[in-house]
């Protein structure tokens, strides 16, 4: 078992839902002919002034590119940057879920800016609903493209499986937007639920997104992120392993290019008994400026007990001028577990690995590409879709065929 000391950013200090507004002064007037609202019904409003602008000191925001996202700290004026459209499974699509209308916001509390901005400015949630017991075959597939980089979006998916059901949603986005989001994932009784993230947008767009998830008693869900395209990239994504018995699974794969910040602040709460986890995300970067950023934090709670965790990140760095920074933190706060730990790598080409494929007559570019393919196959297995699986393949395939200035081989 590995166990950690406690840093001042840790699990809990960075992700627990704790009341922005905590601290802020209620100097608010009554307006005549205006209902009085108590101080905790404006805050449970979620208003984005509620949470201020970051500065770039905050734990959460200090390795992200404020000016690049600075659009996504205002509401949309007009909410039509994306389109959505339910390509696959339309039969599991229910009727649109205002704020407040249940189970939207049954688990998911805005945790930044964005995630405000996003859960105001989306008056109507997408519901995708799996009914008790069934079994979906296919994939539910939701398409979600840009319409413009100039182009402001805000929105807010939900995502249920009832109780002993089994499905696998995909969500792609392309095309160019600012976009902000918001997805909530509730995984009942016993319910397995995969839940795919694809990120292959044009490389002007801007993304923030949160991701929070609820796996009750006996249910396991699997969480995937996978970015390629877009600017600024940033999901982050939060499960909470809040039944006995439950199961979650976070796998992350992305590939920077010059110029692109692709971003994931990973969080597993441990809070049921005899919860097991594991967390994996691999990154490649090549290019003037590419940049990678994973925050991994694992919390196991005091109630937490029979616990099996790990997480882990590894980065390989393919050309000059690339940066990868990777944290992970691991907070314990009981003794009762059967393991937990974390590891974190980020590194160049195995010298010994190229000269062992060379040494086989294999071209030294042809080397490095198999070692690249090696490396991030691990988490494309993981998909369980073999389409998809071999599309991203593929776009591995031509992200390294294009080379740092992104100019080469075409779509």
């Amino acid at each position: 078992m590995t166990s950690s000391t406690k840093a001042p950013d840790t699990a809990q200090d960075r992700h627990a839902h704790v009341d922005p507004a905590a601290q802020v002064a209620d100097t608010s007037a009554p307006v005549p002919g205006v209902p009085v609202q108590t101080r905790s019904e404006r805050l449970r409003s979620y208003e984005p002034a509620v949470f201020g602008v970051p500065s770039g000191r905050e734990v959460n925001w200090k390795h992200t590119p404020l000016s690049r996202v600075r659009p996504l700290f205002e509401p949309a004026a007009v909410n039509d940057g994306v389109e959505y459209a339910v390509t696959a499974g339309e039969q599991y699509v229910g009727a649109p879920l205002a704020a407040g209308q249940a189970p939207r916001g049954e688990f998911f509390t805005p945790e930044d800016l964005p995630a405000a901005v996003a859960w105001q400015g989306a008056t109507e949630a997408l519901h995708i609903r799996v009914p008790r017991e069934e079994e979906v075959a296919e994939p539910i597939v939701v398409s979600i493209v840009g319409q413009g980089a100039d182009r402001r979006a805000d929105g807010h998916l939900v995502i249920e499986a009832l109780e002993h059901s089994k499905a696998t949603v995909v969500l792609r986005h392309s095309g160019s937007a600012q976009y902000a989001q918001n997805v909530e994932i509730i995984a009942r009784d016993g319910a397995n639920l995969t839940v795919i993230s694809v990120q292959q947008w044009n490389d002007d767009a801007i993304h923030a997104a949160a991701h929070q998830t609820r796996v009750d008693r006996d249910a396991s869900v699997r969480h995937v992120v996978v970015s390629f395209g877009g600017g600024v990239v940033r999901v982050n994504p939060n499960l909470e392993l809040s039944g006995t018995g439950s199961h979650g699974e976070m796998y992350g794969l992305s590939f920077s290019d010059s110029g692109q910040h692709l971003e994931s602040q990973v969080y597993l709460h441990h809070k049921g008994a005899e919860t097991s986890g594991d967390v994996l995300y691999k990154g490649a970067l090549q290019g003037e400026s590419a940049r990678s950023v994973w925050i991994g934090d694992v919390l196991i709670g005091p109630d937490a007990t029979g616990t099996d965790s790990y997480e882990a990140n590894r980065n390989l760095v393919l050309t000059n001028g690339a940066r990868a920074d990777s944290i992970p933190n691991l907070e314990i706060q009981t003794g009762d577990i059967k393991g937990a730990g974390h590891a974190s790598a980020t590194g160049r080409f195995d010298d010994e690995q190229l000269f062992y494929l060379q040494a086989r007559g294999i071209a030294e570019d042809e080397a490095r590409r198999l070692v690249v393919l090696g490396f991030l196959a691990e988490i494309v297995q993981k998909i369980g879709i073999p389409s998809l699986e071999e599309e991203l393949t593929g776009l591995i395939e031509r992200e390294l065929a294009a080379g740092p200035d992104g100019q080469g081989a075409p779509a």
